[in-house]
């Protein structure tokens, strides 16, 4: 029991170790500020940031996969054209017997309307993955934009007290009375 009201009173003869002030390096108190505002920018714009992409990246997938599909129609397709070319091939054989030379024409368009086809939805294919991820790169650069801004009028206003934004606004004024004066 003696130990422990020692201690109390032990307590109560300790100097304080200084006081609260403000503090005048603005230097110092401008890089913590900044430290602060770009530890919560990254804090709670990364999960927005990460959800916008993993969304453009499930759009971009299923625009892969549509495209695959076409691709793979487009192979079914070709398949089918080459089952058909063996039967005009087969028919021209026996046309050729005859003197005909009309099948090998016809052989011909098929294959260049076929190939025509295949490097028509090949482009299609590439175009429209270019646009996706054109238009995904420009919405995350509008959204980290917004973000950025958003932010910094957030700060900008909790930082302005009322008499600095009246300088800034007389400031200002007294600019454009200028530039009206000069004309």
């Amino acid at each position: 029991m003696k130990n422990v009201t020692h201690s109390f009173v032990f307590l109560a003869h300790w100097p304080f170790a200084g006081s609260f002030g403000l503090n005048t390096d603005i230097l110092a108190t401008n890089l913590i500020n900044l430290t602060v505002v770009v530890g919560v920018l990254i804090f709670f714009g990364k999960g927005v940031l990460k959800d916008l992409l993993d969304n453009r990246k499930q759009r971009i997938l299923s625009t892969i996969r549509n495209s695959e599909e076409l691709r793979r129609g487009t192979l079914e397709q070709l398949e089918k054209a080459r089952i058909r070319l063996q039967k005009v091939e087969l028919e021209a054989d026996e046309y050729r017997m005859n003197g005909y030379s009309e099948i090998e024409r016809e052989k011909e368009n098929l294959i260049n309307a076929t190939s025509i086809s295949l490097e028509q939805l090949e482009k299609s294919k590439n175009e429209t993955l270019f646009y996706e991820k054109q238009r995904a790169m420009n919405q995350v650069r509008q959204r980290v934009f917004q973000q950025a801004v958003q932010g910094a009028l957030g700060t900008l206003n909790s930082c302005l007290n009322t008499e600095l934004h009246f300088r800034t606004i007389r400031a200002n004024i007294g600019i454009l009375g200028a530039i009206e004066w000069k004309r």
